[in-house]
Order: structure tokens, then sequence, then C-alpha cells
């Protein structure tokens, strides 16, 4: 439907919502809630804000950001490490490893440096020159590599790294396992340097590290994030993937995980890498280390360590794609579909249905039906996974994935993958600019943000800084999307992204107050959509997209299909106007299929009008022609977390 617009400062604050179980008449003071109409017994206060003790906007940060202490990160050349990221995530310019100034254009909120685990500490003593290890001959060959400063050597070197690990050939004369001094020095100065950057209030500095499962180049990567300071995570030394004080199977991470809590009171949380480059291991009903099919021990331990997924990051998106969505228009969007982390496999057709977000929320009813739990009710982030220490997700501040494709007059015809024997081939060009995790919490706190994402009240973005709010409910009326307070009516009629419905009252259809508000400094907004997925009687799953806010007079065609917002790209000066689409997009929407028996899920896709892409940018700064391939502009988006239904019977 077409939509009212309100005032883009309006809906900067009315978006605030009340926080579960609160009431319109409850006062946060310093000691506490009390009840108003105690204070005021008359009526409540005059001030809509005075009891208002729930969070008025998102924070925008990154989950998923390496270092050079990253073994694979330094061998690409990167030389900046945890301080380096966290000052430059806080605004501040800093000088990129390949010595071009770099600054963000708003500083981020919060930030997780998640350097790998495995092999922690290796690259610092290589670089040095460390005595034994360039006594390994394979050591020295990849030090003279990365000492010949040649980036093309450089990044010969992290490719073999990176094939050598995931194909278990990495040398045992350069593993650097927990319990060594330079795998237990690293990991204190990861700790150290996210303590002293944490600023309570301004900026949230997580303590984390990357789990690099990754078995013969099938990627099965978890970010760990802690909730805790130094004082507990420096108690127990990260998980690893290699045996005998590792392993690759998330099993078993999920172990090691759980006796870190008790041994420490702490908390953790897991987030999956996307699942693309997996080749169908990611999700699986068929586990990949058993052979067999998952069982309730697999689904509930699932459920509870990885509350959230990586929706999309630099090496492509993962919500769907065009094979498992065929009728979905915007499917299409920074596909990595060719085969696994190391191309040392082809994708086969078949692995998709494992790989992305919307598939595995379908799956995930079939497994819920089976065993009363659902092992992929995940909330959604997106992030960077850079390995440059720069957490930089805008196209026209694109700074890559590795140091060797920093900003260059042809980083876009370089190859980021080959595997000349199997014919594939990863362009320059195909990274992704993607992206940021959104989350809706009350302080900008370790402990506020990692409560946010443990309930899932998340949204991913592929860059833009877009204000998304997603609420479903029984009692939404389209009135509701003319109050001044939306946020507030979505709390109390409903539950927001990452929720649950349950058992519909007789006659009613869940409904689902939506908005959206463009990036301040971005491009104005196309479209929001609800994604609905659903099991049938007969255990089948299905999907649909539903266009329910719109910008301009378009109306739906004789199939419901809402016509193109339009392009006014100029390319060639990598430049847009906003004369097209709507700052914000504010509805109610009614599910007009819906059967209260069957289980169901729902999410937020929200759509901006058409953008340049960073190729568009660097063909525009370098005055270059990037070839027909390459692709020039962007439809930027944000994903919200689920709400899910579930009947009762």
């Amino acid at each position: 439907m077409k939509t009212k617009p309100i005032s883009a400062a309006a809906f900067v604050f009315v978006l605030a919502f009340s926080a579960p179980g609160s009431r319109a008449e409850d006062i946060q003071t310093d000691t506490g809630i009390i009840d108003s109409t105690k204070v005021f017994p008359a009526k409540p206060p005059y001030s809509p804000y005075a009891g208002r003790n729930f969070p008025t906007r998102p924070f925008f940060g990154d989950t998923h950001l390496h270092t050079s202490l990253s073994f694979d990160a330094g061998a690409a050349g990167c030389r900046l490490g945890p301080k380096e990221a966290y000052r430059f995530a806080k605004g501040q310019r800093v000088t990129a490893s390949s010595g071009q100034p770099v600054k963000l254009s708003r500083p981020l909120d919060f930030l997780v440096v998640a350097d790998h685990s495995d092999n922690m500490g290796f690259f610092t003593d290589f670089l040095a020159g460390k005595p034994e290890l360039l006594a390994d001959p394979t050591g020295r060959r990849w030090y003279d590599m990365v000492q010949s400063g040649q980036p093309d050597q450089a990044q010969a070197a992290c490719l073999e790294i990176v094939f050598g690990f995931s194909q278990g050939k990495f040398p045992k004369a350069l593993i650097y396992a927990p319990g060594t001094p330079g795998f237990r020095s690293t990991w204190r100065e990861i700790v150290k340097a996210a303590d002293e950057a944490n600023e309570p209030g301004r900026f949230t500095a997580f303590i984390g590290y990357e789990w690099t499962s990754l078995v013969k180049g099938n990627n099965l990567h978890r970010n760990v994030i802690y909730r805790d300071d130094g004082t507990k995570a420096s108690l127990v030394e990260p998980y690893t993937t290699t045996p005998p004080q590792g392993s690759p199977d998330p099993r078993d991470l999920w172990k090691w995980m759980a006796a870190y809590e008790e041994k420490t009171g702490g908390e953790l949380l897991a987030i999956a890498h996307n699942g693309n480059l997996g080749n169908g291991t990611m999700f699986p009903i068929i586990e990949s280390f058993t052979g067999k099919r998952v069982d309730r021990e697999y689904v509930v331990t699932r459920e509870k360590w990885e509350r959230l997924y990586e929706a999309t990051q630099m090496k492509g998106d993962g919500e769907t794609h065009p094979f498992l969505s065929p009728n979905d228009e915007f499917a299409n969007f920074e596909r990595w579909d060719k085969g696994n982390l190391d191309l040392s496999e082809k994708k086969k057709s078949e692995m998709l249905e494992f790989e992305y977000v919307r598939s595995a929320y379908k799956n995930g009813l079939k497994l819920e039906k089976e065993f009363g739990v659902n092992p992929y009710k995940f909330g959604l982030v997106g992030s960077t996974d850079a390995h440059t220490a720069l957490s930089t997700a805008d196209e026209d501040n694109y700074f890559g994935k590795v140091t060797s494709s920093e900003p260059s007059a042809h980083r876009s015809e370089h190859p980021f993958m080959t595997n000349p024997k199997l014919g594939l081939k990863i362009m320059g060009w195909e990274t992704s600019a993607s992206g940021y995790a959104a989350v809706w919490a009350q302080e900008n706190t370790r402990e506020s943000i990692f409560d946010a994402m443990k309930r899932k009240e998340t949204y991913a973005t592929t860059g833009p800084r877009m204000v998304v709010r997603f609420f479903g409910g029984f009692d939404f009326e389209t009135v509701d999307a003319n109050n001044r307070m939306p946020a507030k009516i979505g709390y109390t009629k409903g539950v927001p992204m990452g929720g649950d419905l349950a058992d519909a009252p007789k006659g009613k259809s869940p409904t689902f107050l939506v908005g959206a508000l463009k990036d301040p400094i971005g491009a104005n907004l196309d479209r929001y959509q609800i994604v609905k997925g659903w099991l049938d009687a007969k255990g089948e799953t299905h999907e649909q997209v539903y266009d329910v806010a719109w910008s301009g007079d378009r109306k739906p065609d004789a199939k419901g299909k809402i016509p193109s917002v339009g392009d006014t790209v100029d390319v060639a000066n990598a430049t847009w106007k906003n004369t097209i689409g709507a700052p914000e997009l504010i509805a109610v929407w009614k599910d007009p299929d819906f059967d209260p028996t069957l289980r169901a899920f729902y999410y937020g896709r929200v759509i901006e009008i058409p953008t340049p892409r960073w190729t568009a940018y660097d063909a525009k700064y370098f005055g270059i022609k990037m070839p027909k391939e390459v692709t020039m502009t962007v439809t930027e988006r944000a994903y919200t977390s689920a709400i899910w239904y579930t009947p009762s019977k």
C-alpha cells in the first residue's frame, strides 16, 4: 500500500519502543521503576516520554573484523592491529596498510575484533622471522613471499596458507595451539585492546574471536562473542579447530562454550558465518561430520548457543538465491555461488538449500515439528569480514576485504580466488561492500547490546544505516501507522523482531506494524516487504514475498507486483538523485493467507532505490573503464530478524 510519510525527525523518536512487560504509566527513576498511578493518581504523566526506559535508536556495528593478528590477514599484507581497528571504528582517521588515509563517514557504535583463534600468534612471530618458523621449508618460502614487497606475492602466500589450512596440509611445525606462549600472549593482547577501547555509553568494544572450521574448504566458521570483560575472558583461551586441543565440529565448540560459562560465570554467544561458501554444510539436515540426520541434542544445543546469523558480508549475500526463490525479483543479489571457500569443490544446485537464511528458516519449521525445538530460529546481522582492520561497508569508501584489494586502479580485475583445475574464479569486482549489524539495545554497553543480540532484536544491513522496525501481533489496525509513537503501540499490542506468536485468537490473523527510515546521508527507500514461510499439513514448505509499503503512486499489477521504482544512477559520475523513493515508510499489514494450524515465520526486507556500487566509484576515481560483466549499481537493503508463529497443537 502507499503510505503517508511522517517527518524524518519525528520518525527517529517515535521508533522508540516499550520494553516487554513495561506499561505506559511506569516511570524510570535512579533507583528503579515506580508505578506512576501512585504518584499521579488521576492520570499518567503529561509527558509521554517520562516513563520511557527503553531503546530510542538502533546501534550500528560490526561483529566480524580481522586484523594483522589473523594469520591470513597478516600474510595478505595487513599491518594494523586491534588498537588501530578500534580507533578507526570510533571515527578516527588512520593510515591503511596500503599507505592510504581512510576514515569512516560516521563512527560505529560497537565492534568485535574477531581474529582467527587457529594459529593465533603465529603471524606476529612469523613476520618477525622467528628462527624455528623459518627452519620449516614451507615457512621459509611463505616468509620470502610476504617480505618480497610485491602485493601479488603476498596475496599468493595468503591463498596458499588458506588452502593448506583448509585441506589439512598446514605444516605442523607452524601451528600455534592453545597453551603455547605465542597463542597465550596474543589472546591477552586482544583482550587488553578490547578492554582499553571499551567506553560504556559511548562505544562498545567486544572481546571475541573467530572459530575457523574449514574442512576440505567448506566454511563453518563461527564468531564467538563475550558479554564479559578481560577478568573472565582471560581465564580460558579460545577454542580452535585443530586436534587434539580443538575440533572442527560445531558440537565441540558448543561444549567448549558451556565449559567456559561453567568455569567463569561468564556468558557467550556464537554467530555463524554466512553459509554461501559452505557447500551445503551450514544448515544441515544431514550432518557433514557424522553423515547422520541431526538429532535432538543437535537442535537443542544449536538453538541455545547460536542466536544470530551473519546474513550478509563481503563474501556475498546470504538471504536467498534465485534457484531457491525463483519468484522473488530481488533474490539475485551479490551472489557468491561458484564453490566453497577455497574453490576446491564446485557448487552444486542441491547444496544451496542448506546455505541461505530463507531456506534455513523453512527447514527449521520441519525440525521444530519433529523435535519441538527449532535450531534455525536465529536473528539476523550483517558484518564485514574485512581482513584489513578497517570496518568499511559504504560503497564510496570500500577498502576491500584484504590489503591487496585496498583501493587501486585494477583491483576489480584481479582474481580474488581461483582454481584453474576446476575452471573456477572469483574476481575482485565480485566482493561486496557489505555489511553492518543493527541492534536495538537500551544503552551502548557490552551488557545491553549483548542481551539485545541474545533476544534477537537485530537486523542486517548491506551498509546503509537505515532505521527499521518490525512488530507482529493480532490486533494492529491501519490507524496505528498514523500514530506519532508507533513503536509504543508495537510493544503494547505485539512483539518485536526476534519474537514469537502462538495460538491465534479465533477469527484473527497475524498483523504487522512495519516502519523504515532512510539512512540520513543515504538513498531513499523503494519498498518494505514481508517474507513469509510456512509448513503445510503435508510437511512441505512454502514461501511468499509481500509488498506491504512502497513509495510513490505505483499500483500493483494483475499479479500483485509493484512496478520498479526506477533508476536515477549516473554511472559515469558515480552519483544518483533522491528524486524517487521515499525517506520513510510505515504501514500495517495483515496476512491474507493465514492458517492458524500451520507453523510460519515472517521477516521484513527493506529495499533502497538503486545507487552506484563501489565499482562505479572506482571507475570514476581512477578514470578507468570496467569490463562489461562488472556490476555497477546496487540496491542496498536490510533484513530484520523473523517473528515466528507456532500453534500449540
